[in-house]
């Protein structure tokens, strides 16, 4: 009863406080300051620990808890390319950390309108070799993100198999964007966090000349042969479910290892929720599961 309670009251509090900021009218230096403190209410386990660093010229947070393991997590943060931050996403790596007892470096990769593609893929792609150089083995580290980092982090695959680097663990995903072109957005009942009219613009700050077909923007429309084991997670109340399921079924096509969890009358990245919202923590200890049962021995 008191989950219902607190789902409910996170439902309209998202729908109150959250998706009227994502609006294409709201300028974005004012979006990326109202959404980051919206995110002060995505709390980190007690125990976790964060340290600021740099690779590869970019600003990193990498997050902890307890004794990491061998492996490595790299968390690539949601916003549409143009908003969030390492900083926001603390609440959720710092969930992700104690889930998956591995290291989560989560890149401040540069944004648009200011840097648009590729700037976020090869931001991903420079932190990605930083790592590997720190001494990881490829086997040894994980990709992950939410929404806009989501599709960034299927792109950063496809990218590193294109030119016949390693490739990571495995890969998991909360609310993929992964078309871009939004040519089959889902329409659900209620949707208390994106508005489709912010997602278009924020497709072409960061697309900007390039078609918003290529694959690197919309992974959906790639080639997903050798990709990684794939973990997809995704709410039903949010205009992204096609994107999730899409992806899904051109993994399995290819013949990659996919898991798909639709989660009823969740939302966007309910995973922020971790901590407070049973479900949302449980979703996030399924994804832990699924880094570690990947990472090399």
């Amino acid at each position: 009863m008191l989950q219902h309670l607190l789902e409910t009251g996170l439902r309209q509090t998202m729908n109150r406080l959250v998706r009227p900021v994502l609006h294409p009218a709201i300028p974005v230096p004012i979006q990326r300051t109202l959404i980051s403190q919206a995110y002060r209410s995505s709390v980190p386990p007690r125990g976790c620990r964060f340290q600021a660093d740099t690779l590869a010229g970019i600003p990193v947070i990498r997050s902890s808890w307890g004794q990491t393991s061998r492996g490595a997590l790299l968390y690539l943060h949601g916003g549409g390319y143009i908003i969030g931050s390492a900083a926001t996403h603390k609440g959720l790596t710092g969930h992700l950390a104690k889930a998956s007892g591995c290291l989560v470096v989560t890149p401040d990769y540069r944004l648009a309108p200011e840097h648009p593609f590729p700037a976020a893929l090869d931001d991903a792609e420079a932190t990605w070799n930083a790592l590997i150089d720190e001494g990881f083995a490829s086997e040894q580290i994980a990709v992950a993100g939410d929404s806009a980092g989501g599709g960034l982090a299927v792109a950063l695959a496809m990218r590193l198999r294109d030119s016949n680097q390693p490739l990571p663990a495995s890969l998991t995903v909360f609310s993929p964007w992964a078309d871009l072109t939004q040519e089959a957005l889902y329409s659900p009942e209620c949707e208390p966090v994106l508005q489709a009219r912010w997602t278009a613009k924020a497709a072409k700050l960061y697309a900007r000349q390039e078609p918003l077909q290529n694959p690197l923007l919309s992974p959906v429309f790639g080639n997903f042969e050798s990709l990684p084991p794939l973990l997809i997670q995704v709410g039903s109340q949010e205009i992204l479910l096609n994107d999730a399921e899409r992806l899904a079924d051109a993994a399995r096509k290819a013949g990659v290892e996919t898991q798909l969890e639709v989660f009823n009358s969740l939302w966007h990245v309910f995973q922020v929720h971790a901590g407070q919202l049973d479900r949302a923590t449980a979703a996030v200890k399924t994804a832990g599961e699924h880094i570690r049962a990947h990472l090399a021995g």
